[in-house]
């Protein structure tokens, strides 16, 4: 494994003078004193907020990872990119310099084209159905081997329930997205998925999109609750449409090369702490769910639900975006993850 600290890794050191890490050749050599206990805590990084469920299920991790271990294995949490972006923390992850990660699978899909898959819009009734897709276990081997080409281990995946959309404008159906200004990820299939409905997509970064609402440069949004309620949206859009079309799905991965050090009790206990963070996380994404609606609706928004109708047109729509995607992630990729027999 290469050495830890890039000329990169040193500048951030600076910032964050509390990760000191000594990689050597091993793991049992290089972290783990006499009593079993490592010498210095193990960084886990993410670019999310400590009010996120990102941060709940990277907690959660390191917490099980200390008690499954009785205090002799230790990670420590850096949120809110502490550590670098989106992209820098899969690369230094690569290379196990920050062995452990929590964000979307979204900054993924240039390291993996075939994450795309969870791009794919308009699949799932409720976030029961697209958790279980993911947990199919014949899918989530598929899944397995594309992260492990790829360096990494993928040790579970939560959610922040389904992306929802906001607007100013009333809801009636197909009709109302068309020609609305909607802020989107810098993501093509997302781009795609709206443009199929007939709305004007348009990126931007997210630390833009109060703004850019309170000036009229975009009519609407589309994301998870617990960003619209962090950044108060609600004062300025009125109306929140659940088209629950992308669950806004979380990867916890770790660097292969990292991984394979570690003896086989240690990749047990983080396999078990894995599966508990997940559950824990998903858990509270429901939890949050329902109060984050709950203080929308108090603070003025109308809450719409699709209908069926709307949302058999919507799906029919996106059959453009459906080949779309499996020219990218394969058939039998997208095959497994819509349930297609």
């Amino acid at each position: 494994m290469k050495k830890i600290w890039s000329a990169v890794t040193v500048v951030l050191l600076t910032a964050v003078s509390a990760v000191v890490i000594a990689y050597g050749s091993s793991v049992s050599e290089r972290e783990i004193d006499t009593s079993g206990k490592q010498t210095y805590a193990w960084p886990l990084a993410t670019c999310s907020t400590e009010e996120t469920i990102t941060h709940v299920f990277a907690q959660t991790f390191a917490e099980e990872v200390g008690r499954l271990s009785d205090g002799k294995m230790e990670i420590q949490v850096y949120p809110q990119s502490t550590l670098g972006g989106d992209r820098e923390l899969m690369e230094s992850c690569k290379d196990g310099d920050i062995p452990f990660v929590v964000q979307s699978p979204a900054p993924q899909v240039s390291f993996m084209p075939e994450l795309c898959v969870f791009d794919t819009p308009c699949v799932f009734d409720d976030i029961e159905e697209a958790r279980a897709a993911i947990d199919n276990p014949e899918f989530f081997s598929v899944i397995q081997r594309i992260y492990e080409d790829a360096g990494y281990q993928i040790l579970g995946m939560a959610d922040q329930c389904f992306r929802v959309m906001t607007s100013s404008e009333p809801f009636t159906g197909m009709e109302s997205f068309k020609g609305q200004k909607i802020r989107t990820m810098e993501n093509t299939y997302h781009i795609q998925f709206w443009n199929a409905m007939g709305a004007n997509p348009t990126p931007m970064t997210f630390s833009e999109v109060y703004i850019g609402l309170q000036q009229g440069t975009i009519d609407a949004q589309e994301n998870a609750y617990e960003l619209i309620v962090s950044a108060k949206l609600y004062e300025q859009q009125e109306v929140l449409v659940k088209t629950n079309a992308v669950p806004d799905y979380i990867t916890l991965i770790v660097s292969d090369d990292f991984f394979q050090d570690l003896d086989k009790k240690q990749q047990q206990i983080v396999r078990e702490a894995a599966a508990i963070a997940q559950e824990k996380a998903r858990e509270s994404a429901d939890e949050r769910r329902e109060q984050r609606e709950e203080e929308l609706a108090a603070e003025g928004m109308e809450i719409v639900e699709i209908d069926q109708q709307t949302w058999e047109e919507m799906q029919e729509a996106c059959q453009p975006v459906y080949e779309n995607i499996r020219k990218q992630a394969g058939d039998e990729l997208v095959d497994l993850y819509m349930g297609v027999e």
